[in-house]
């Protein structure tokens, strides 16, 4: 299995990067996350959004609707496609699992309602 090193410690993410165990996320994680997936720096709007991501994923256990992201953290209409290009990245980078097939494909745009 893949290992993210950070600060000396060693975390165990899959062969697409996702975090195993989404407790050992913390800022300095998600910074290397980024740097892996090259994110450019996590500003404090990014940062805005991927907390609001765990937040959400942690009391609803899934992903939020993109437009509603927006609304939440007090941002324009669009800012995860501004910000991150791909909110899968933000996803990963909020230390959150992989998403099932289905979400993936609404993140890509393939249709469907999550």
């Amino acid at each position: 299995m893949p290992v993210l090193e950070v600060s000396g410690m060693k975390i165990e993410v899959d062969e697409d990067g996702f975090l195993i165990d989404m407790g050992q996320w913390n800022e300095k994680v998600a910074c290397a996350i980024a740097e892996r997936e090259n994110v450019d720096e996590l500003t404090q709007d990014r940062m805005d959004i991927i907390r609001f991501l765990r937040r959400h994923y942690e009391q609803y256990q899934f992903f939020p609707i993109l437009t509603a992201v927006c609304t939440n953290v007090h941002q324009e209409k669009g800012c995860m496609q501004h910000r991150f290009v791909d909110p899968l990245k933000a996803w990963k980078i909020a230390g959150l699992p992989k998403p099932s097939p289905q979400v993936i494909g609404y993140l890509h745009g393939e249709g469907g309602v999550v």
